[in-house]
């Protein structure tokens, strides 16, 4: 019997904890993979919870965080940091990348908004920003969040997980603005939560790392 179907056969869970604290931040997150979409989150940034709520719940992860951070001075080192270890969560959590799909693809609609999240597993990291078909209003803040943090959220994640990372959001039509990022945001973190959990699913047929170099690091 093959390597992954004695996985399954023994049960063997694929959940982590990383704990990471600084100057700046305190951090407590535990993952499950093969969750149900669970979501204890609390960062004290509260638009970045719900977005990661809907993350953890469109993944069918089991997600529980807890961070600490110096608020009072802005967002950037928790919304950074958050990043980070949510990043280092996943990377521990899928360990050898044994049997894991690798690649995933998925596209959210949200009015006349359209996100498309393509990841792929390859330990390579690589995030060059969310890339739209509007000018950004850089400046532009929604409930204390921007599109800069954002961008810099994604790239903490991608460096620390290896994972590539490519977001596409295009909108259509009149009806949304551009620079209403809540709404354009909602369907990246949906989308980011299936494509994730496509490139994390264990492929049967696969006996091994997906990688024909025989390791992902």
């Amino acid at each position: 019997m093959c390597n992954i179907f004695n996985l399954f056969k023994r049960k063997i869970s694929r959940k982590a904890r990383v704990f990471r604290k600084t100057t700046e931040t305190k951090i407590e997150c535990s993952l499950n993979i093969d969750g149900k979409g669970k979501a204890e989150i609390d960062t004290g940034i509260a638009f970045l919870d719900h977005m990661l709520g809907l993350f953890t719940f469109h993944g069918l992860f089991d997600v529980k965080l807890k961070a600490e951070g110096d608020l009072k001075v802005d967002s950037h080192h928790t919304n950074e940091d958050v990043g980070i270890v949510l990043g280092q969560v996943f990377k521990k959590a899928l360990g050898n990348m044994q049997g894991i799909k690798r690649f995933g693809f998925f596209s959210v609609p949200m009015e006349d908004v359209l996100s498309d999240v393509t990841v792929d597993i390859s330990g390579r990291s690589h995030f060059s920003g969310i890339k739209t078909n509007f000018a950004r209003g850089i400046a532009q803040v929604k409930e204390n969040y921007a599109w800069n943090d954002a961008d810099h959220f994604f790239e903490s994640f991608t460096k620390q997980s290896g994972i590539n990372l490519i977001i596409n959001v295009e909108v259509r039509g009149t009806e949304v603005l551009p620079n209403d990022i809540h709404t354009v945001l909602e369907p990246v973190f949906k989308a980011l939560g299936k494509s994730l959990d496509q490139a994390t699913s264990i492929d049967p047929r696969r006996k091994g790392i997906p990688s024909t170099k025989g390791i992902i690091d």
